[in-house]
């Protein structure tokens, strides 16, 4: 760790699995990708890159949910919440007054950026993305 800066971590490369209402038609998947590791300088902001790509067609019913967990916590919690066309940062927590959302579904991006970073902004984001059918 180098003074004054913080690793902010991502959610490596992942697949998420899709299972609809049983018999109605197949599992669809959607593959989420988030850069490995995001460093940040205290004060400063960073990016949390995800994006998405579906051999299905995107829906209108697509959510993109963040969650943080803080280095050496076994908890998750949510931070940011995007569904029905809007996002929704959650009002509780330290990151309510800085976050910002900056990405657009429809290119398959559910980027955000964190202002005024802070050493407790240390661990782990994930970025979860839903496409029901």
């Amino acid at each position: 760790l180098v003074m004054g800066t913080i690793p902010v971590l991502g959610s490596p490369p992942g697949l998420t699995g899709l299972c609809p209402l049983a018999g109605l038609s197949p599992t669809s998947s959607i593959h989420v990708y988030t850069q490995r590791e995001v460093y940040g300088t205290v004060g400063s902001h960073v990016t949390l890159s995800c994006s998405f790509w579906s051999s299905e067609w995107i829906s209108e019913d697509i959510s993109i949910t963040w969650h943080f967990q803080a280095e050496g916590s076994r908890d998750s919690t949510s931070i940011f919440h995007y569904a029905k066309g809007q996002p929704y940062i959650d009002d509780v927590g330290s990151f309510k007054e800085r976050m910002e959302w900056v990405g657009n579904p429809r290119r398959k991006d559910g980027s955000i950026v964190i202002h005024n970073l802070d050493y407790t902004d240390n661990g782990t984001f994930t970025c979860d993305v839903k496409n029901p059918p």
